[in-house]
Formats: C-alpha cells, sequence, structure tokens
C-alpha cells in the first residue's frame, strides 16, 4: 500500500484514507469550489458604478440644458435691444429727414426775404408817384398822363413778381388791430366804429408765405365802443371752440364701434 502511494504521489493529493477504508476529499478538491459572498460584493459595486454614472450623466444632460436656455434668454435680450435700437435710429432718420426737407422749404420761400423787403421801398416809391400827381393835371396834360399810366403798369408788374414769389398784401384797413400784423402810428377819434378798429393805412404791410416781411403802418380808432368789440370777438371765439368740440364728439361717436353696432341693432 505504501508503495502504490509513493509511486502515484498525484492520486493521493487530493485523498486521504479512513481507518475503514474509506477515501474522503481533501483540501484540493475545495480549492476549485468558487465563493458566493464575494461575487455578490463585487455585483454590488459594479451597480453602484453603473448609477454613479448614470446619475452624472443625468446631471450633465440638465446643466447643458440649462446652459442652452439662458443663452437662448440671452440671445432674446440681445434681439429685443437691438430692435429698440433700430426702431429709435429709425425714428431719429424719419425726424432729421422732416426737419431737413423743411428747412428746405424755409430756404426756398424765405431766402429772398431780405431782398423782397429792399425792393418794397420801390414798389412805395412809386405808389407815391401816382398819388402825387392830382386828377386835374392828369386831364389837362396827356403827355403827363401817359407818363403816369406807364407808372401804374410798373408798379402792376412789380406786385406780379412779388406774387409770384409768394410775397402778398396784408389787408389791414377796416380790420381789427393785430399786433403780429399791425404797427399802430396814431389814434384817430371816431366814435361809430369799435375801438381798436384800423382806420388808415399809412404804409401797406406784406407777408411772405407765412412770416411777416413787414408790417402795415396803420391809424387806430379810439373813442368807439371798445366793450362791445370784445364781448363780439369773445362770443365768436367761444362759439368756435363749442362747434369744434360737437364736431369732435360726433366724430368720437362715429369711430366708435359700439355706437356702430347699437345703430345696426
Amino acid at each position: 500500500m505504501n508503495s502504490e502511494g509513493a509511486a502515484n504521489p498525484e492520486k493521493n493529493q487530493g485523498y486521504t484514507e479512513s481507518e475503514h477504508g474509506e477515501t474522503t476529499v481533501g483540501e484540493s478538491a475545495g480549492a476549485g469550489t468558487a465563493n458566493p459572498p464575494q461575487n455578490d460584493a463585487q455585483a454590488a459595486a459594479t451597480s453602484a458604478n453603473s448609477e454613479t454614472k448614470t446619475a452624472e450623466a443625468e446631471g450633465a444632460s440638465e446643466e447643458g440644458s440649462n446652459e442652452e436656455v439662458s443663452e437662448v434668454e440671452q440671445l432674446k435680450a440681445e434681439n429685443s435691444e437691438l430692435r429698440d435700437r433700430v426702431l429709435r435710429l429709425m425714428a431719429e432718420m424719419e425726424n432729421l429727414r422732416r426737419r431737413t426737407e423743411r428747412e428746405k422749404a424755409d430756404i426756398a420761400s424765405y431766402a429772398i426775404s431780405n431782398f423782397a423787403r429792399d425792393v418794397l421801398a420801390i414798389g412805395d416809391n412809386l405808389e407815391r408817384a401816382l398819388t402825387a400827381v392830382p386828377d386835374e393835371a392828369l386831364q389837362k396834360d396827356p403827355t403827363l398822363k401817359a407818363l403816369h399810366d406807364g407808372v401804374g403798369v410798373t408798379q402792376r408788374e412789380l406786385h406780379n413778381v412779388l406774387e409770384r414769389h409768394h410775397v402778398r398784401p396784408i389787408e389791414a384797413e377796416g380790420q381789427r388791430f393785430d399786433p403780429n400784423l399791425h404797427q399802430a402810428m396814431f389814434e384817430i377819434d371816431n366814435p361809430d366804429v369799435p375801438a381798436g378798429t384800423v382806420l388808415q393805412v399809412v404804409q401797406p404791410g406784406y407777408m411772405i408765405g407765412e412770416r411777416v416781411l413787414r408790417p402795415a403802418m396803420v391809424g387806430v380808432s379810439k373813442g368807439g365802443p371798445r366793450v362791445m368789440a370784445e364781448n363780439k370777438a369773445e362770443t365768436g371765439a367761444k362759439a368756435a371752440e363749442e362747434t369744434a368740440d360737437q364736431t369732435s364728439a360726433n366724430t368720437a361717436k362715429t369711430d366708435d364701434p359700439g355706437t356702430e353696432a347699437n345703430t345696426q341693432t
């Protein structure tokens, strides 16, 4: 028996013979068996690592979404700011264009103001020449009458030239005195007309466009019923205001959709 064990050491390495001749499995047989608790720990660790990676991926995705939303909001704010700047710039350019056109129109209309004012003196002298000759002298002297007619034609042509350049006379006689258009030189006692009425024109006034080129030099009445004239002017102004208010109210009612609906009903 001993000789077989020595001759076969590999056979006796994993087995042991008991006292009754039974053979049992030794340590070498137990060495090849797996350890279940160790495998469970490795699986738990792997699962934990997977969950950690999943959480990190979800956090990164959420952070990326937040960054995209923040970038979109920033772009919207920049877009709104740029749009506001563009609108303001367009409004400024439109105002500049209108102001430039108005200045061009003013230059075209009023560039000759100084020249026209000087020309008015020539018209005044022609008027004085016409009024200086009495009618009797014109009837007696045909040559003087021809000269008088020639001066009159020249005066009319001068007025036509001034009108073509938007220079027109100011109507003063019989009108109520207006300090913006008239220059009072003296007062005339006349109780038959309201006080402040222009009775005499010493020198005619002129306007160029909507501006006063030269005020009319006039004589103004005094001693008349000032209160009556003022009341009449105030009454006319109030009537005009009431008419304008009524017109505005009617226009508002017409433009109101509810009013139209009620009317149709």
